[in-house]
């Protein structure tokens, strides 16, 4: 992946730097070019993805498990559902050469090289910046359509720095997005439509340091820019983990999580982010804010880092975050359960998570993401065989179920060896009660994995007129049921009142709690009426979906945020003295609107800035 290597140091003692233990991160998915390492045009690297060649759907990359196997399965379902040729698809797009010059502010550049702060103004560099993974983001990557790039991208490396360029900012009226993975599904890291002031994207990917790690207390200090899988890699070779694992786990960076107030997969063991988080610094546009303790719990008022996080980069940007973590568990150990409807398993993720017993992560797919994963198992394997004749002699003669009802759960358990087996054991007893069989350790491991894959499906369905797109809510459990089918049969209504034939509509549960769960919708159609534009479409039927959330007590988000994507429902969500308030500490916090992402409220909700 071309790997960079940046010197840092380790600490054991959380109040003075050992200087005579070195060491190393490496971290290479955001070298300053990022197009060097990642597609342009879609989610993930340049040298994974799906193809189609003589006949054969594959997976290109060796990253992941599917990694050159060659997917039979995959290729029939989708020539059969959605009545694809995969021998002919849309030509692929060519990387841009033009773009729009940016806008200029010579003043605010020459403060950058004066401050030692590196900054591009190439058109590469600023379109890599300028958008997230929505598909109206990806749609005008292809079509070269881009409503507004940013002007200079700027790369800090110390929160001195950032410190610099914010005040340079505010003296020459520039408008700061800051910016990690760009992996942002709400539009939150796409350029907003400012055009009479020059945006300067804050790439913070260069800061990836671990600046201190405290043995003794199980917390550390991590510069926000580090991604995911780096934090895990640097945090390993000490023993430790920090256990935060969303789906975009390899991209996605620590102050993207803070800044959207993310959910992980192992949420249930470690925590979402806000539980893990133990204190931030965050620079200002009136200057740094940041708790002068560390400390388990205090009450010394309202935690102002809970004004952070969610805040979508318009109050500042988090520069540094101290972090719980724990040590590496003994045991990892994966599991999956296959019952006979959704309902039945949404029954025992209820149970499960009343008696307090969530494995670190558990997950229902509905029985569209149950063939799904079936028809992703390679060429030749045992399972696809089993998945042609064993699978349905078993589920249907021997177990009673209804192939087309069928669900699975996929579970991961972490922990001491006698204690991952003592909680497994109790799980699955509640398991067999609500009619569920075993389907192993494989399943359960692959079904966790190819979380990670989902995501390249949509960018090779794309080339074959098939738009594919998710969204995700909270729920309290006595909704849950009620939620997923008037949503399913929402979307269902929609999608035939535009006379689509082609289309899957699927669910998923991926996180739950005492209280509720987090429920996913995909919807996947083929577009085959070229005067209809197939991305408008799908806004229009999301929107009307989404409507059906709200209506059915769903929340707004549970983890991807508001962005600009869903910011005109946000009123709504946290009333007009919820909006008043983030008014009040956008005011106090930002007079000089510096960070002017347009999220949550929209630029409406800026008000007039005191420039």
């Amino acid at each position: 992946m071309g790997n960079r290597v940046r010197a840092i140091w380790y600490q054991r003692d959380s109040q003075e730097m050992d200087h005579s233990v070195p060491r190393q991160i490496i971290g290479g998915v955001y070298r300053k070019r990022r197009q060097d390492v990642l597609r342009w045009d879609g989610w993930g690297y340049k040298d994974s993805q799906f193809v189609y060649h003589n006949g054969e759907v594959s997976f290109l990359g060796e990253g992941y498990p599917i990694g050159g196997a060659k997917l039979d399965n995959f290729r029939n379902w989708f020539e059969e559902t959605f009545d694809v040729d995969f021998a002919r698809s849309n030509p692929p797009t060519n990387p841009p050469t033009d773009f729009p010059e940016p806008l200029r502010n010579g003043d605010f550049l020459s403060g950058l090289k004066q401050a030692g702060v590196e900054f591009s103004e190439d058109g590469m560099d600023r379109m890599m910046r300028c958008h997230g993974q929505t598909l109206a983001d990806i749609e005008s990557l292809r079509k070269h359509k881009f409503e507004r790039l940013p002007d200079v991208v700027i790369w800090p490396n110390s929160h001195e720095q950032v410190v610099k360029i914010v005040e340079l900012a505010a003296v020459h009226n520039i408008a700061l997005v800051p910016v990690g993975g760009n992996t942002s599904v709400s539009l939150a890291s796409t350029t907003p439509l400012i055009y009479d002031r020059t945006i300067g994207c804050l790439d913070m990917t260069q800061m990836n340091r671990l600046l201190w790690l405290s043995e003794e207390n199980l917390t550390a200090c991590f510069e926000t820019g580090i991604v995911g899988q780096d934090i895990e890699r640097e945090l390993s070779q000490h023993g430790f983990t920090l256990g935060h694992e969303p789906d975009s786990h390899e991209f996605s960076t620590l102050g993207g999580w803070i800044a959207t107030r993310a959910s992980g997969m192992k949420k249930n063991r470690y925590g979402n982010i806000e539980d893990i988080v133990v204190r931030t610094k965050m620079v200002t546009g009136k200057g740094v804010l940041e708790k002068q303790f560390t400390a388990p719990r205090v009450s010394v008022g309202p935690d102002f880092d809970h004004v952070i996080f969610g805040s979508e980069g318009t109050l500042g940007v988090v520069t540094e975050a101290v972090v719980k973590i724990r040590r590496v568990p003994d045991v990892i150990h994966c599991e999956s359960l296959v019952f006979g409807n959704f309902e039945k398993g949404v029954r025992f993720l209820r149970e499960v998570a009343e008696k307090r017993l969530q494995p670190a992560s558990i997950r229902l797919i509905d029985n569209v993401q149950f063939k799904c994963g079936m028809l992703l198992e390679p060429k030749g394997s045992l399972l696809a065989g089993f998945y042609e004749f064993g699978k349905k002699f078993y589920l249907t003669t021997i177990c009673g179920f209804q192939l087309d009802s069928v669900v699975a759960v996929t579970m991961l358990f972490e922990g001491e060896a006698k204690s991952v087996v003592h909680h497994e054991k109790q799980v699955l007893e509640i398991a067999k009660r609500h009619g569920a069989i075993q389907g192993g350790e494989k399943n359960g491991r692959k079904g966790y994995m190819l979380t990670f894959v989902i995501a390249y499906i949509r960018d090779f369905i794309w080339d074959y007129n098939i738009v594919g797109e998710s969204f995700e809510t909270s729920i309290a459990w006595d909704k849950c049921i009620q939620l997923c089918t008037n949503v399913k049969a929402c979307i269902e209504r929609e999608v035939a009142k535009r006379n689509i034939k082609y289309f899957v509509v699927s669910t998923r549960v991926t996180q739950s709690y005492d209280d509720g769960a987090c429920i996913y919708f995909y919807l996947l159609f083929k577009h085959v009426d070229a005067r209809k534009d197939p991305l408008v479409l799908m806004m229009e039927i999301e929107e009307i979906a989404r409507d059906e959330i709200l209506a059915c007590g769903g929340t707004l988000s549970h983890h991807h945020g508001v962005g600009k994507l869903r910011s005109r429902w946000y009123p709504a969500s946290v009333s007009q003295v919820g909006v008043g308030l983030y008014d009040a500490i956008k005011s106090e916090l930002d007079p000089k609107n510096i960070f002017a992402a347009g999220n949550l409220v929209g630029t409406e909700g800026y008000r007039k800035a005191k420039l």
